[in-house]
């Protein structure tokens, strides 16, 4: 498990990372969501060591991340630009991972290295954005480590391969327990994905939990009441976003399901269902409670 605890990191007069404190739990996925400059490359580039807190300390099963050849052994990052050696070629960057990883799966890097059509022999500088992200996810796959850090590595992947991206980090998940922690702006990305999401704003976790809690706990319910009756009336609800449109009122509630069926049950409304809630609603709830607008933050 990596824990961070009270983690700051300042440039100058800039704070990018303030007093965060996360956990992220092995075999899950963990979504890093924030705008730019909300610190999520900050932030992993402390967890994989590149970065030192200025104060704060990160972990690894314990173990201290910042200048631990041993634990940084342990994961793999891919930074949103990631850095290749010059003139170099994916069987030349290929062999240079497998000095640093000994469990570096060779004969996997040249098979996914033709699934996904790249050359190992052509310079990597000709490459397009796309396909260096394609080269940095299978070195990332291949090195066999328990993390796997990715800033930004859906950008610039079209919608077939972010989804073979997702399979392959799926199937890893499954095969060897795989640890991805993943950085995005776009939180639609992330949402069949993760089990776990943070989001970053100004440096600091607004928000931070497990995604299936957040499902369990909050209900979107579509109604329409009986003549006279509004949803001031819903008194047996805890109603945490309310918009209406018509007769027809769309409420965010928050609860367990049965106990907000067998209530709407008892209010015998002229209609009504539940809708599963996408992780966008769920954030843009959960954050307006907390007095922030996500869709001025992130959407």
């Amino acid at each position: 498990m990596i824990k961070a605890e009270r983690v700051t990191k300042r440039f100058d007069d800039i704070t990018a990372v303030d007093q965060v404190t996360a956990e992220i739990k092995e075999g899950n996925v963990f979504g890093l969501i924030g705008t730019n400059g909300a610190g999520k490359s900050t932030f992993l580039r402390m967890a994989s060591g590149v970065l030192k807190p200025d104060e704060g300390i990160i972990t690894i099963d314990g173990q201290l991340v910042w200048e631990n050849p041993q634990v940084k052994a342990r994961f793999f990052y891919i930074s949103d630009d990631q850095y290749f050696f010059p003139n170099s070629t994916p069987q030349e960057m290929m062999q240079f991972y497998r000095q640093l990883y000994p469990a570096f799966d060779e004969k996997r890097f040249y098979h996914l290295l033709e699934s996904f059509g790249l050359k190992k022999d052509r310079k990597i500088h000709t490459f397009s954005k796309g396909m260096k992200k394609q080269l940095s996810v299978i070195c990332g796959i291949c090195a066999g480590t328990d993390y796997i850090f990715c800033d930004e590595t859906f950008d610039g992947l079209d919608p077939v391969m972010r989804q073979t991206v997702k399979s392959l980090f799926a199937n890893d998940m499954e095969e060897r327990n795989l640890t991805p922690v993943i950085a995005s702006h776009n939180l639609r990305e992330l949402e069949d994905i993760c089990d776990h999401v943070g989001l970053l704003h100004r440096g600091g976790i607004l928000l931070s939990r497990d995604l299936d809690d957040m499902k369990l706990n909050l209900h979107k319910v579509q109604c329409v009441l009986k003549p006279g009756m509004t949803a001031e009336d819903l008194k047996g609800l805890e109603i945490v976003r309310k918009d209406q449109t018509g007769s027809i009122y769309t409420l965010t509630v928050r609860g367990d399901q049965q106990a907000v069926t067998e209530y709407m049950e008892s209010c015998d409304p002229l209609f009504y269902e539940l809708i599963p809630l996408s992780l966008e609603e769920i954030f843009i709830s959960e954050t307006e409670v907390a007095g922030y607008d996500i869709k001025a933050l992130i959407l």
